[in-house]
């Protein structure tokens, strides 16, 4: 195998379950942060500003910012790349535009 091949058949997950985001049910896995939800669903950008309706979305991952927060099970402002995503968990984004 050279070395930039792959090895084995793809990444590792957990076991999977059911979310929703808003308001569709869709596939988590084990140790997936609401943000992997989200983006592995095509959404770049969920929720947007204030102040000139621009698109925010995952930025620092660590929860340092305030860019993707989201609405979890009722809670207004949960940071969706450190909140871990829980089974029949209602996920809502806040009005980003999405890719998928």
């Amino acid at each position: 195998m050279s070395r930039g091949e792959a090895r084995g058949a793809g990444p590792r997950r957990g076991e999977s379950f059911g979310v929703s985001l808003d308001g569709a049910e869709v596939t988590a896995y084990d140790g997936d942060s609401v943000a992997a939800v989200l983006m592995r669903e095509g959404h770049v950008s969920w929720r947007l500003t204030r102040h000139g309706n621009r698109p925010r979305g995952l930025f620092c991952g660590i929860g340092a910012c305030q860019d993707c927060v989201v609405t979890v099970d009722g809670v207004d402002g949960v940071r969706a790349c450190v909140a871990p995503a829980t089974p029949g968990a209602e996920i809502r984004s806040n009005g980003g535009p999405s890719d998928g």
